[in-house]
């Protein structure tokens, strides 16, 4: 079999076969991307937060999570490429996967990061002009994105019980940044332990609750608006600002409903 040797994001030379035809993916995002390549067939196992396509949850094998595998079922799927990634898996699960397949990682924290994961996968999974023109739609949607409630104090949970912010170096923190809000959490850890003291003093005008990886409901915001009166608390689809990948194409009509919403916070 012809294979190709490929760098990933980690800096790892993987070798690939020319035109891989049992692709797993380890990574929710990066098999939405996948699919928007246009593969289908070529995709034979996913994770169980794969939610989208929702019609690949039903045609494709679901191989465990993305903390923890079950690796007799990948064994039985025989994939000649994995696609992980560095912060959604763990290393202890990647070194076990790549003693016996090629397995592409990526580190995607950034805008630029992002479309240069896009173009290496569309590389590899033979899809260049699939993936030139997806990077092309997010880049014109993002240089026309209208931030009509720019500089705005914000915190973005994504956990409870500890209560966890996303902050610096965070896919999360680049997407703040692409509509002119403010985290009012700066920190040495990505994504740090919060006190409702702490968040308290940080005094944020809009509290965004993300959807995953924590399933927060209006319960929450009537839980931290006993705590924060003056706050604008609002549950947020959590796919539009940590879903690095193809779902970006689709992101800023997402963030301008968003910024109608707070115009007048």
């Amino acid at each position: 079999m012809q294979t190709s040797t490929y760098k990933d994001m980690m800096g790892r030379w993987v070798d690939i076969p020319h035109s891989p035809k049992r692709i797993i993916s380890l990574v929710p995002s990066q098999t939405e991307l996948l699919f928007d390549l246009g593969l289908d067939e070529e995709v034979v196992g996913i994770t169980k937060f794969c939610e989208h396509p929702s019609v690949w949850r039903k045609q494709k094998t679901i191989v465990g999570g993305t903390k923890k595998v079950d690796y007799a079922i990948i064994d039985q799927l025989a994939p000649d490429l994995i696609i992980a990634n560095k912060e959604e898996n763990t290393k202890e699960m990647i070194a076990a996967l790549e003693a016996k397949y090629p397995v592409w990682i990526s580190d995607v924290t950034t805008k630029i990061e992002n479309e240069l994961m896009i173009e290496q996968i569309g590389t590899i999974v033979q899809k260049p002009q699939q993936a030139l023109l997806i990077i092309s739609k997010i880049q014109q949607t993002f240089s026309k994105l209208k931030c009509l409630s720019s500089d705005l104090k914000v915190a973005y949970f994504i956990w409870k019980d500890p209560w966890m912010v996303a902050t610096s170096n965070t896919f999360v923190q680049e997407m703040l940044l692409e509509n002119e809000w403010c985290n009012v959490f700066e920190h040495k850890e990505r994504y740090p332990i919060i006190s409702i003291e702490e968040l308290i003093a940080a005094n944020p005008e809009v509290i965004f609750l993300s959807s995953e990886p924590y399933p927060f409901k209006k319960k929450h915001i009537e839980e931290l608006a006993l705590q924060l009166p003056n706050a604008k608390i609002i549950l947020v689809d959590g796919t539009y600002f940590s879903w690095y990948g193809s779902r970006m194409q689709y992101a800023t009509a997402y963030f301008e409903e968003l910024h109608q919403q707070l115009y007048y916070v």
